[in-house]
C-alpha cells in the first residue's frame, strides 16, 4: 500500500469517527477520488475491522463514536521510553515529525492509571536528552507539509530556491523522491528539471513552492543509500572514491574512536597513542571541513590531494589571524 493511500484511508476514516454520517458522494469530494475508489477503501477499512455502518435508508455510512483504534498493551519500559524520547525531543521546533508524536505521547499518558503516570513523570525528569543544534526552519511548516502532499499525490512541485551553488536564487520543478533529516537539517531529495538529474535541497533555503496538477513516478531504481554512496555527509562528488588516512593525536583518538562517522570506516591505534582512521569517501570536499575540526590533533597522510586542500585552508587561516 502506498503513502497515498494511506492517507486517503486515514483521511476518510477520520471524517466517518467524526460523527458526521455521510454518502458515498460526499465522502468521494471529501478524498477527492472517485465513487468507486471510495467503496474500494470502505471495504478495505471493514476488512481491517473498522465497525462502518450503512444506513440504506438514508444512503449514508457513519461509524460508531465509541470507536477508537485498537489500544496497545506498553509495558512500562516501553511506555518511559515513548514518552522520554517524544516527550523532550517533541520541543524541538527543527524536528517536524516529533511534535505529532509528542501530542501522541501526552493522549498515552493521560490514559496510564494514576499511580504509573506518576512513576513514569518522575522518572523521565531525571532523563535530559540533548541533541546538536538543529536548523528551526523559522516559517518553513508550510513547505514541509506541501513536500509531504507532493510525494503522497506524486505531483511535481515547482519550488524557488536560495542555491548556495550557483549562488543565486533558482526555479526548478522538482519530483520529490524522499524527505531526509541529516546534520541539523530537513533535506529533499528529487529529480531537478533545471539540472536534469536528481539533487538534494535543504527545505531552509525553498523560499516558495506550488503544487503542480502534473504528475510523476519515482525512478525504480533509485535508493537513497545508493544515490549518497560513500559521501562523506550528503554530497555525493563525481570521479572515483577516495581512501583518505587521517592520524589523529592521543588527545582527541579515544574521543574520535567512539563514534561511528561513517560506514566503511576502520581504526588502528598506534603505539605511541595515535588513532589512525581510514575511510573510504565519495568527494572530499564535506570530510575536509571535518579534520579542520580537530586543529593540529589531526594530519592527514592520504591522499595528497586531501593534504593539499587542508594545507591551503590552514595557510588561509594563518593570513586571517597573523599579527592578531
Amino acid at each position: 500500500m502506498n503513502l497515498s493511500r494511506i492517507i486517503r484511508l486515514l483521511k476518510l476514516l477520520q471524517a466517518l469517527q467524526a460523527g458526521d454520517v455521510q454518502n458515498a458522494d460526499a465522502l468521494a469530494d471529501a478524498c477527492e477520488v472517485s465513487r468507486r475508489t471510495i467503496f474500494r477503501d470502505i471495504e478495505t477499512l471493514r476488512a481491517a475491522g473498522v465497525p462502518l455502518e450503512f444506513d440504506r435508508k438514508a444512503d449514508r455510512y457513519s461509524i460508531s463514536s465509541s470507536f477508537f483504534l485498537p489500544p496497545t498493551n506498553f509495558t512500562a519500559e516501553e511506555a518511559l521510553s515513548l514518552i522520554a524520547l517524544a516527550g523532550q525531543m517533541g520541543s524541538h521546533k527543527g524536528l517536524p515529525l516529533y511534535e505529532p508524536a509528542r501530542r501522541a505521547v501526552l493522549k498515552l499518558e493521560s490514559s496510564l492509571p494514576g499511580p504509573l503516570r506518576e512513576e513514569l513523570q518522575s522518572l523521565t525528569r531525571a532523563i535530559q536528552i540533548n541533541i546538536d543544534p538543529t536548523n528551526p526552519l523559522e516559517g518553513k511548516n508550510v513547505v514541509y507539509q506541501q513536500l509531504v502532499q507532493s510525494i503522497a499525490s506524486r505531483r511535481v512541485a515547482k519550488i524557488r530556491y536560495a542555491s548556495l551553488t550557483e549562488l543565486e536564487t533558482i526555479e526548478t520543478k522538482l519530483r520529490p523522491y524522499q524527505l531526509l533529516f541529516s546534520r541539523r537539517s530537513w533535506h529533499v531529495v528529487g529529480r531537478s528539471t533545471l539540472h536534469a538529474e536528481i539533487r538534494i535541497f535543504n527545505l531552509s533555503r525553498i523560499t516558495r513552492i506550488e503544487l503542480l496538477t502534473q504528475k510523476y513516478s519515482v525512478a525504480r531504481r533509485f535508493n537513497l543509500e545508493s544515490y549518497l554512496g560513500n559521501a562523506w555527509n550528503l554530497i555525493p562528488e563525481r570521479g572515483p572514491d577516495s581512501n583518505v588516512v587521517v592520524r589523529f593525536q592521543p588527545m582527541v583518538a579515544k574521543n574520535v574512536s567512539e563514534v561511528l562517522w561513517h560506514k566503511t570506516q576502520s581504526l588502528k591505534f598506534l603505539k605511541d597513542g595515535c588513532l589512525e582512521f581510514s575511510v573510504c569517501v565519495s568527494g572530499l570536499s564535506e570530510i575536509a571541513w571535518w579534520i579542520l575540526g580537530y586543529g593540529d590533533q589531526a594530519e592527514v597522510l592520504k591522499p595528497a590531494k586531501l593534504r593539499k586542500i587542508i594545507a591551503h585552508r590552514v595557510a588561509n587561516m594563518h593570513e586571517l589571524y597573523r599579527g592578531g
